[in-house]
C-alpha cells in the first residue's frame, strides 16, 4: 500500500546545499538577466525547490555597470523614491543611475522586485553580491560560471 502513496518532499533548511555562481553582466539586458538571477537566488532551478525555505544559491555579478537596456528605456525609464515628507517624491532616469556613483543599483532593484517581499525575500537578497568592476573578493568560494548570454540570443544586446 505504501508504494501507491505519492508524497511531496519538502526541503528543510539544514538539508539545503548552496552553491556559488558568477555572472558577467557585460552587455546583458537588465530584465532578462534579473529573471535568471532571481530564479537562482530563490532556488527554482533545483528539483528540491520549496517555496517557504531559502534553498537558492549565492550569486556574484561582475561588470554591473555595463548592463544594457533595449529600446529607449535608458532615457525613458524613471526610478522613483520618496523622502517621507509631503511633496518629497524624487525621480532619476536609468541613464543617470548608470552614469552615477552606484550603477549596480539598476540590476539590484530589478532583481529585488522579482523576489517575494518579506523576511524570506530579504534573506534571499543577502545571497546576491553585485560589483561594478571585474574584480570580486569571492575567489575562495570557487564560483561556477552562469552564462546568461548563451541561454538565448535576446539576453545580450548586440549579439
Amino acid at each position: 500500500m505504501k508504494a501507491l502513496m505519492k508524497t511531496t518532499k519538502s526541503a528543510k533548511p539544514a538539508e539545503v546545499e548552496k552553491k556559488w555562481h558568477i555572472v558577467d553582466a557585460d552587455g546583458l539586458v537588465v530584465g532578462r538577466a534579473a529573471v535568471v538571477i532571481a530564479n537562482v537566488l530563490r532556488g527554482k532551478h533545483k528539483t528540491s525547490f520549496t517555496p517557504h525555505v531559502d534553498c537558492g544559491d549565492n550569486v556574484i555579478v561582475i561588470n554591473a555597470d555595463k548592463v544594457r537596456f533595449t529600446g529607449k528605456k535608458l532615457a525613458d525609464k524613471v526610478y522613483y523614491k520618496h523622502t517621507g515628507y509631503a511633496g518629497g517624491i524624487k525621480e532619476v532616469t536609468a541613464q543617470k543611475v548608470l552614469e552615477g556613483r552606484f550603477p549596480e543599483r539598476v540590476l539590484e532593484k530589478a532583481v529585488e522586485r522579482m523576489i517575494p517581499r518579506g523576511p524570506l525575500g530579504r534573506q534571499q537578497m543577502r545571497n546576491l553580491r553585485i560589483y561594478k568592476g571585474a574584480e570580486h573578493p569571492h575567489e575562495a568560494q570557487n564560483p561556477q560560471v552562469l552564462d546568461i548570454a548563451a541561454m538565448s540570443r535576446k539576453n545580450k544586446v548586440g549579439a
